[in-house]
């Protein structure tokens, strides 16, 4: 498995809410979890540690971040910036291929929540704000969008939990998309922006749950 590999690997553990943060990463165990040398976990962790999913402490080792609640509340405004002026450049270009696109992915993510799927339901959730992006062809604010969004999970977990109330809801997608395909970006806009407010308001400070061993929460599915 290459650097790159366990990097992947480490990131969708925190995607899909199966890393909380906090939680210590040692690079023995990390090490034997994916059947590599020592030295490729300390680089990994040095690259998480860059884009903010883990804090490294001197003579306390790694661990997953816990983004503060103004943190959190910075990146969700941030969010709301970004996304908006990804739809106002995504409207007036989008082909109804792509409009087939959204639907066909939001399809699978109404299947994955009555399937009570929720993780994949939540993968394909991230999916749909990264795909807006990837579409909208500005790739500056694709980049920064998707650092973004690999924290955002980090701030869920530390001040909501996982309460299915505080993950996007998916019904705000369609709407975002059916304003999107109707030419109203200010519509589309305005629903994004109600649509990540409603996580943001509700981050606040949560009381610390005991964390269960790091290989079980890597290898769980």
């Amino acid at each position: 498995m290459s650097e790159d590999d366990v990097l992947r690997q480490i990131e969708q553990a925190v995607i899909d809410h199966r890393l909380p943060p906090g939680t210590k990463l040692k690079e023995v165990q990390l090490a034997e979890v994916f059947g590599v040398k020592r030295g490729t976990i300390r680089k990994v962790l040095a690259r998480l540690a860059y884009s903010r999913l883990v804090d490294q402490l001197p003579n306390r080792g790694a661990s997953v971040a816990r983004p503060s609640v103004e943190e959190g509340r910075d990146l969700f405004a941030t969010r709301r910036v970004l996304e908006g002026a990804i739809i106002q450049i995504l409207t007036p270009q989008i082909n109804k291929a792509q409009i087939r696109q959204l639907r066909q992915l939001l399809d699978r993510e109404q299947n994955a929540y009555e399937a009570d799927d929720s993780k994949l339901a939540l993968s394909l959730s991230v999916d749909f704000h990264r795909q807006l992006a990837k579409m909208g062809g500005n790739g500056v604010l694709e980049e920064y969008l998707n650092d973004i969004i690999r924290r955002t999970p980090l701030v869920i977990l530390t001040h909501l939990g996982t309460d299915p109330q505080n993950r996007c809801r998916n019904q705000e997608h369609e709407a975002i998309v059916d304003a999107i395909e109707t030419g109203d970006a200010k519509k589309a806009v305005a629903i994004m922006n109600r649509h990540l407010l409603h996580i943001e308001n509700r981050i606040e400070h949560k009381t610390e749950d005991p964390q269960p061993d790091l290989a079980t929460l890597l290898l769980s599915s």
